[in-house]
Order: structure tokens, then C-alpha cells, then sequence
């Protein structure tokens, strides 16, 4: 292809390997290194390359830096993506463009590194968030998209103030972030009997204001603990400077528990974390500006105008913050990232895998006869075996969250089993039993054909796995022959907190289903026992004693139905993800029809398996949990909506988005007599006699 430079970029130099990038129609601004400039103007002369489907030259063409169009053809290229914004006002037009086409922060928040080639990696997954904020958030912006990337995600961001909540409705994005509300300042003077009130209005009327726009994730930060208190000793009570921050975090709250898929990114437990004195600024400026003391090394030349162009060394400041002025932006933007993706459920993990020996007790377990040698009077239960307490309650916790526990070891099983026991002074409700486990492999073969197995025995796709293993041999093997799966151990005093704190290991709220999922596989894995000894698929299913109730969503099922969306890969035939907003909106939605399936038999209850959203007469989204896949639910759950459907439509369609994983899916509709239009499957519905 003939590729060359837009006619409406401009490359304007910053030195120190900063280029900015400026598009003169969308006044999108990119930072980029010399490399990557020198890139772009090798294409001020047209040039012919072969066709790029991923990697920089693509990254520069989606972002209209490079083109393959003529100079004539371009400008009727822009000219039609004006035209939709046409009106009587140019000035108006052009504006509306450029907030749809927006990427980075304000003007006024320069802060940030230059965009390098490696940057532009094609096999990243792509994210794009709005932020809403002053320059908490904004000053974080190019920090959160290089966490981005470290994560293997190409992040867009695009930034702007808190009253511009219209945005959301302007520009496309995956989840938003809102910073530090400037209603804070309130808080330290106010002499109210709630000194939080209007921080906590500020926050409502921003909320409010989104949720007009968008039915995306809302992330919103709740403040920093101050580090100093006003009146030192002598602040006493509830209404102490802290305690005034303490609770208005609490309030806060307690307010994002009024709206659905709106989640509280706690930054006073990061920034406390990481050492809040080289993180906040109110020990040097003011007690609630809550900024960066970093901030005052990145300050222009020209304001010290303000001070007579007299100012103290800054040298003892960066070394309180060892030297990096953005020391605070990398802190808060590990825990924003957290936070998206679990609140997207990106790469999330359904089950982890534990070795024994050396893991979840010292040494091998047929050698010292017992898991512990502990009792009171040999230490406290926070001493050397705490450790391996602390790793078993952390992995009790990941089953409460329902993510699934397997264990693969190179033992012998009987005796495994013979000695896995605790004695009377235990504290069992913190230690794991066989019984914990969904399924393991427990014998001297290979750990890799073990795991694959497990994968195989579970439904699940190798990259839902996290495997746990101390032997540095046998974590290498499972790398390099499934490097799907995530391989962890090889620092046990980090072990629990990365196993509370890893997004992948989150989601945004349990359900009943998913806190009993261990349970539920258990059943599963009998019926598949089962139908293995039965002479034929009939006579199985007869067997299973299948109840199905199909019934109208309510809204105490929402979480369940946003996790079944989020999860479904297979019985999926959209691949839509509603969030909780979004169906929030359906349910009050007269032309909408939200439908769920319960499911139990013989084996155990399934609960909430299925879910189906109608809007008007298409089937814009409808999924099955694998478990119960092949058992009939799936017809049995179609053809009730159908019927329901009949009272008041003459005609119902739906579409199947083919996916690498939703095969089980593809027939459904045609099973049911309907037919194949244009892309789209529809069946003539007939109505209904009325009683």
C-alpha cells in the first residue's frame, strides 16, 4: 500500500525525546519519541509498504497519522465524518468531533513519558477509559496506560473535569474513573453535624449525572487519609481531622451501594500502603489539596515568578520521594488498573491449582507423618506456621469468591489421604480438607497432563487456571508447555496477598451461585460420572430428575445475570456483557423482556443458569451455563420464550456473533424453527388464544 504522512498532522519537538503529535481537525495530542517521529516523517514523501495488520505503522494509521488515502480523498473522508455533526454553528460542530475523538488530558496536566514503538504492539487487548477529574487523575493518565501495558493492554484514556459528564455520552469507553472530588475542601472546615455533606452531594450529582450517559463501570476514589492533624493531640472525637476523612469515606460508601455497577477505589488504603508521607502533600502545602509532593519537582520555571524566582534547593524533597516525582501517579495507577479490570473481569481466573508438599505445608507430608507439628505450647498461631495458615485461609477466601480449588501433586494418594488430618486444637474454619477441592491428581504422573486433564475434566480453558507450585522445576515445565496457564510460588511470603489482591481473582460482588460453585462443579462431576456408566444418553437423562422454572428477571438476580454474561464463552450467542446499569435500565424498560432460567436435579440445585435479554422482538443477548449444557435446559429454555414471546409479537429473531468458543450455541436457533435472513435468524410467532 502507498502510505504517507496526513495533511493535517503537525509534529512539534519538546527535546528530551518528546515529540507531540497534533492533529489539526480532532486536536488529539500524542507525546512520541524521536524514533517514532522520525518514523512519521519519512512518510512526509508517500511511500510503499506492505499492507500492516498490527505493530507501529497499523498503531499510526488507526490513529490517522499515516494514511493511505490521496490528499483529496482524505479531506472527503473527514469531510463525511464531519458531516454527521453538521449544524448551524461550525465552531459547535467541530467541538463535538473533537470530544469524540478525544485522547489524553487537559492542556494544563503535561505530565508523562513519549509513546514508544513497542507501545504499539497489535496483540494487546484494547481498553479505553474516561476520566473525570483535577489532577489527581489527570496527572495519572500516561501512568495508568504504561500499567496498561505492562499488563499486555493497549489503553486509550481520555480525560476531562468533573461537571463535563456529557462526555460519557460522546465518547466511546469501557469504564470511568473520578478522582478526588474538589468538595474535599469542604470537609476539613465545615461546621456542619455531617462535615462530609457536600462531598457526599458532589459525588451524588456526579453519578447521577453519568448514569444519564452511560451504563459503563464507574470507578470513584475515596480520599486519602490526611498524615497530619491540625491540632495534633488535641483532636479528639468523631470530629478530628482524620476521623472528619475517615468518615466521609464511609459515607461514600454507603452511596455507591445506591447504584449498580459503581465501585469506591479505596486510595487511602493504597497510599497508606505504599507510605502515605511521600505520597501527599499536605504535610508541605496545605491540609487538603491531598497531591503529590512530587508535583512540586515537575513545576514550569515561570511560576516562580510568584516567589521572587527565589525558592529553597529541592534536593532533600526528591530524595524524600527517592528521586521520582512520579512516584504517586505509578502508586495509584497499579490500584486504578486493579480495579478496571476486575470490574470488566478482564483474564479472569476460575481456578487455581495447588501442589502440596512444600505449599500448603512444610516438607513432604509421607516423610513427617502429619501436616503440622504444631500445638500452644510450641508457639502462637502467628509464628513460623502462620505463614502456612495465612495460605490457607487466603485460598478458603478464593473459594467463598468462587473460584474453584484443584490440586495437583506427585504423591502417593492413600497416603495423602491417610495423613491429611489436624488435631482438636486447629482452627479448622482457616484450614483446607480434601473436600475443599473440586478435583485433584494426586499420583506420580506428569504435572503438566495433570493439569491438562483437570482442564478437560472441569469444561474450563487452559488461560482460566492459576497453577501454585514451590519446585522451581516443576513451575518452569508448566510454563513452557502450557504458557497459557499463570504459574505462581515463587515467593511464599507473597503468596497470600497475591492471591487476596489480584484483580483476575475479583469480581464485583458474590452471588449465591458463585460462593457455592465448588459445590455445583462437585454435582457436575457426578452427573458426568454418571452418564458415563449409563447404557445411553435417554436413559441418563431420565435419570437426572430435570426441573426448569423460567421466570422474569428481578432485580436481587441482577449480579447473578451480569456474572453469567461475563463468564458464558460457550452457550453465548452474542458475546454481550451486560453490566448491572445496563440491565437496571432494561428492567424499567417496557419494550424490554428479561427472562432466567433455574435449573436443579437429582445431583443438587444449579440456581440462576440461564438469562435472556428481548429487546422488542430480537434476542439481542441469551446464555447457558456450560453445567448444564446437553441436560435439555437450552431447549427447554428457548422454547419457553418463545411462548412467553407469542402474546404480543407476531415475530421474534436473533443473531449468532461467532466466537472461537460459542460452537454449542450456533445451532440453537435453527432447532427451533428459525430461519436464516440477512444475518439474522427469525421465526413468525403463532399468537396466543387468550384465556
Amino acid at each position: 500500500m502507498l502510505l504517507r504522512l496526513s495533511r493535517f498532522i503537525h509534529l512539534l519537538p519538546l527535546g528530551e525525546d518528546r515529540v507531540l503529535v497534533i492533529d489539526a481537525i480532532s486536536h488529539v495530542r500524542l507525546a512520541v519519541n524521536n524514533e517514532i517521529a522520525d518514523i512519521i516523517r519519512r512518510f512526509a514523501t508517500p511511500a510503499e509498504v506492505p499492507v500492516p495488520s498490527e505493530g507501529l505503522l497499523a498503531g499510526l494509521i488507526q490513529r490517522g497519522i499515516l494514511t493511505d488515502k490521496t490528499p483529496e480523498a482524505e479531506i472527503d473522508h473527514v469531510a463525511g465524518l464531519l458531516r454527521p455533526y453538521h449544524g448551524r454553528d461550525p465552531e459547535e460542530m467541530l467541538e463535538r468531533f473533537r470530544r469524540g475523538a478525544k485522547e489524553g488530558v487537559q492542556p494544563y496536566f503535561a505530565a508523562g513519558t513519549a509513546l514508544k514503538p513497542e507501545d504499539f504492539a497489535g496483540d494487546k487487548q484494547k481498553l479505553e477509559l474516561l476520566l473525570f477529574g483535577d489532577c489527581d487523575v489527570q496527572m495519572e493518565s500516561d501512568f495508568l496506560r504504561r500499567e496498561a501495558a505492562r499488563r499486555g493492554i493497549d489503553l486509550s484514556v481520555a480525560a476531562s473535569f468533573v461537571d463535563d459528564t456529557r462526555l460519557a455520552g460522546e465518547h466511546s469507553h469501557d469504564a470511568i474513573i473520578i478522582g478526588a472530588l474538589e468538595a474535599r475542601y469542604t470537609i476539613a472546615g465545615s461546621m456542619e453535624a455531617e462535615p462530609h455533606a457536600a462531598f457526599i452531594a458532589a459525588a451524588k450529582k456526579i453519578l447521577d449525572g453519568l448514569r444519564q450517559h452511560t451504563a459503563r463501570p464507574i470507578l470513584i476514589d475515596n480520599l486519602p487519609e490526611p498524615t497530619l492533624q491540625p491540632m495534633g493531640l488535641a483532636e479528639r472525637g468523631s470530629r478530628g481531622h482524620r476521623n472528619r476523612f475517615r468518615a466521609a469515606n464511609l459515607a461514600l460508601a454507603d452511596l455507591v451501594e445506591n447504584y449498580a455497577d459503581v465501585h469506591v477505589v479505596d486510595i487511602a488504603a493504597t497510599l497508606g500502603a505504599a507510605g502515605a508521607e511521600r505520597l501527599l502533600d499536605d504535610g508541605l502545602v496545605a491540609f487538603a489539596h491531598f497531591g503529590s509532593p512530587g508535583w512540586m519537582l515537575q513545576r514550569s520555571e515561570s511560576e516562580k515568578a510568584a516567589v521572587h524566582n527565589l525558592f529553597p534547593d529541592v534536593a532533600p524533597l526528591a530524595e524524600s520521594v527517592d528521586g521520582d516525582p512520579y512516584l504517586r501517579e505509578a502508586v495509584t495507577a497499579r490500584a486504578h488498573m486493579d480495579a478496571v479490570l476486575a470490574a470488566l473481569g478482564v483474564n479472569r481466573k476460575k481456578c487455581v491449582i495447588v501442589d502440596l508438599d512444600g505449599l500448603l505445608w512444610p516438607g513432604v507430608l509421607a516423610e513427617t507423618g502429619k501436616p503440622f507439628g504444631w500445638s500452644l505450647n510450641v508457639s502462637g498461631p502467628y509464628s513460623y506456621i502462620g505463614l502456612y495458615f495465612g495460605l490457607h485461609e487466603a485460598l478458603l477466601t478464593l473459594k467463598q469468591r468462587g473460584i474453584l480449588l484443584a490440586c495437583v501433586s506427585k504423591n502417593d494418594e492413600a497416603i495423602v489421604r491417610e495423613l491429611w488430618k489436624y488435631e482438636s486444637q486447629y482452627n479448622l474454619v482457616r484450614l483446607l480438607t480434601p473436600d475443599d477441592f473440586v478435583t485433584w491428581r494426586v499420583n506420580w504422573h506428569d504435572k503438566v497432563e495433570n493439569i491438562r486433564s483437570i482442564a478437560d475434566e472441569l469444561g474450563l480453558a487452559l488461560e482460566t487456571f492459576l497453577f501454585l507450585d514451590d519446585n522451581p522445576v516443576e513451575r518452569d515445565r508448566v510454563r513452557q508447555r502450557l504458557p497459557e496457564v499463570e504459574v505462581w510460588g515463587e515467593n511464599l511470603y507473597a503468596l497470600r496477598r497475591q492471591l487476596l489482591s489480584d484483580p483476575r481473582l475479583q469480581s464485583p460482588g458474590v452471588t449465591p451461585e458463585s460462593a457455592g460453585r465448588t459445590a455445583l462443579a462437585k454435582a457436575q462431576l457426578g452427573r458426568q460420572k454418571a452418564r458415563s456408566k449409563s447404557v445411553s444418553e435417554a436413559d441418563f437423562l431420565a435419570t437426572l430428575g430435570v426441573e426448569t422454572r423460567i421466570l422474569p428477571l428481578a432485580p436481587a438476580d441482577v449480579a447473578r445475570v451480569v456474572e453469567l454474561f461475563q463468564r458464558t464463552s460457550q452457550f453465548n450467542t452474542s458475546g454481550v456483557k451486560y453490566s448491572a446499569a445496563e440491565l437496571d435500565v432494561l428492567l424499567r424498560d417496557p419494550s424490554a423482556r428479561l427472562f432466567v432460567a433455574h435449573v436443579k436435579d437429582r445431583f443438587g440445585d444449579h440456581g440462576l443458569v440461564g438469562a435472556a435479554v428481548i429487546l422488542g422482538g430480537d434476542i439481542a443477548g441469551l446464555v447457558l451455563s456450560c453445567r448444564v449444557l446437553g441436560m435439555g435446559v437450552e431447549h427447554e429454555f428457548l422454547r419457553r420464550i418463545v411462548e412467553a414471546m407469542s402474546r404480543d409479537h407476531q415475530q421474534l429473531s436473533g443473531r449468532i456473533i461467532e466466537t472461537a468458543r460459542n460452537i454449542p450455541v450456533r445451532n440453537i436457533y435453527r432447532d427451533h424453527g428459525f430461519a436464516l435472513d440477512a444475518g439474522l435468524w427469525r421465526r413468525a410467532l403463532k399468537q396466543a388464544v387468550p384465556t
